[in-house]
Parts: C-alpha cells; sequence; structure tokens
C-alpha cells in the first residue's frame, strides 16, 4: 500500500478527517490556522474562523457539527453560518478541543487538552441528547477516539502514556466500567495519536513521530502499519465510494527546516487503497 498526496496545503497542525457520507468528501481540519479545510471536484476549499477548531460529525448533508476551543455548533456548509449547540471548558482560556469523534448511538465525543499539552489539563466529554457531560479527566492530549463496530466498546488515549485503552459501553453509548489497557505503546517509544476502526474491529492508530498509520487487531495485537511521507501522522479516516481508502492528516509544526527540506509533503493531507473497509461515520443527532 503506496501513500499519496491527496491535498497539498501543508497544515501547521492537520486534525479530525472526517468522509461525509452523503457527500462523499472529505473534510479536516488545521487546528492552529483556524480552519475547516476540503476539496471536491470545484477543487479547494476552506473556511476561517475566530478561534480553534478542531474535529466534527455530520448531522446532515449540509451541516455540520463542529468542536471548537470554546463548544460545539452547527456549521452550515452551504453560508458558513454557525449556532452554538454547547458550550465545553467555557471557565478557561488555557485548554482547546483536539480529538472528537460521533458514536453510533448519534452522540459525540469530544475531547480537550492543554494550549500547552499541560498535565492532566484535559478530559472527554459526550454530548448526547441535549446534554454534555465529562467522561473521563486528567487527560493530558486526549486522541484515539473511536468505537468498535459492534458497539460494546470505545477506545481513546492519552497520547503521553503511550496507552491505548477500551472501554465498555452499555446500551445507550455510556461508559460502564473503568478504561482498561489495550496495547501499551510506551515501551517502543510510540505516540499514539487519532485512531479509526474498521469492518472487522481491528484500529488503525496515526503515530506521532513515527511517520505512519499502525493496525492493530481489537485484542492488542500488532498487524501491519502503512508508511506516509510525513513524521507527524496525526489522524486517519476511511472514505472513497466503497470506504477503502485510507486518508491521514499530518503536522509540520515544530519540524526543523531541514526536515522540510528534504521532505516538503510534511503537513499535507494522504491517501491510500486499502483491502480494509472503513464504517460509515455515524450521523449525529442533535
Amino acid at each position: 500500500m503506496t501513500a499519496i498526496v491527496f491535498d497539498e496545503r501543508s497544515c501547521t497542525l492537520g486534525e479530525g478527517p472526517l468522509w461525509h457520507p452523503t457527500r462523499k468528501q472529505l473534510f479536516w481540519f488545521d487546528i492552529l490556522e483556524k480552519k475547516l479545510l476540503t476539496r471536491d471536484a470545484a477543487g479547494q476549499r476552506d473556511w476561517s474562523f475566530d478561534e480553534d477548531v478542531s474535529a466534527a460529525g455530520w448531522v446532515d448533508r449540509d451541516t455540520l457539527l463542529i468542536a471548537s476551543a470554546t463548544g460545539l455548533w452547527r456549521f452550515d456548509l452551504r453560508d458558513g453560518g454557525r449556532t452554538n449547540v454547547s458550550g465545553l471548558e467555557t471557565d478557561t482560556k488555557t485548554t482547546r478541543s483536539n480529538d472528537g469523534r460521533a458514536d453510533p448511538w448519534g452522540g459525540f465525543w469530544i475531547g480537550t487538552m492543554g494550549y500547552n499539552a499541560e498535565q492532566n489539563a484535559g478530559a472527554i466529554y459526550r454530548l448526547y441528547k441535549g446534554e454534555i457531560r465529562k467522561l473521563f479527566g486528567d487527560i493530558t492530549i486526549s486522541n484515539a477516539i473511536c468505537f468498535a463496530p459492534d458497539r460494546r466498546c470505545a477506545y481513546f488515549t492519552d497520547t503521553p502514556t503511550g496507552k491505548i485503552l477500551r472501554v465498555s459501553l452499555d446500551n445507550d453509548g455510556w461508559p460502564k466500567e473503568a478504561p482498561k489497557v489495550l496495547v501499551d505503546l510506551a515501551p517502543e517509544g510510540l505516540n499514539p495519536d487519532g485512531a479509526v476502526v474498521d469492518t472487522s474491529g481491528n484500529l488503525w492508530v496515526a503515530q506521532w513521530g513515527a511517520a505512519r498509520v499502525a493496525v492493530y487487531s481489537d485484542t492488542g495485537l500488532f498487524l501491519n502499519a502503512i508508511p506516509l511521507p510525513a513524521q507527524q501522522v496525526t489522524c486517519p479516516a476511511f472514505g472513497g465510494d466503497d470506504l477503502k481508502t485510507l486518508y491521514a492528516t499530518s503536522a509540520r509544526i515544530g519540524l526543523a527546516q531541514s526536515v522540510h527540506e528534504a521532505s516538503p509533503t510534511q503537513g499535507m493531507t494522504f491517501a491510500c487503497e486499502t483491502t480494509s473497509q472503513g464504517i460509515p461515520e455515524p450521523q449525529v443527532v442533535l
């Protein structure tokens, strides 16, 4: 499997790729540049915001739920209008949203972190049926939020720990026990970032600093790794007509100029054809 450049715009901190299943279109973010990006048959397009934006789910063909530093918003793709759905850590100016994903029940999980990755400053929340509730606290860098195809569990990580956690869910999608470690990457010095699950239940995990997306079984067994031409790969998403195309965002923040000169694809967004198949992103129900 060989990755190609899907979009050559070099993101400072690319994140949150979302394949919109009805529009057949990929959306993603450059968090620190406060932008939502996409491309379609007409070419490249982006929207600018007045605060950091990081993750999204789809509400309908023309509406996204977007996570920002201060809240969750309905965003109209036709005119750029936005309406607040819920605040997010509005009592502090030191945190922002990070990784997030819709769950199979129509809810939306969103993680936060400190602007400077302050230890234990972040948390993970769930928006469901109009209520936002904190699920897990004392998180430094929230990432890898995704859900098993059979709905039995969710996955997430606190990146600096190197541990991908699994938590069992009840029939309404709420955690019903303490999270358990599925994969411990700390001994290998690997940093789990964003993740997505395929139809077989395997986790496809971006690994910051390792220039790859790694694949693990639902029992935590390493299966494969897809190399990408960017050191800081941030998050994967399945898309394309058959959901077999793996997209991945990346980031150029913090890299030396010599790295950019040797490999100018840092921060770009990539595509790779696979033999695995992704799961259509669930529709957010507001």
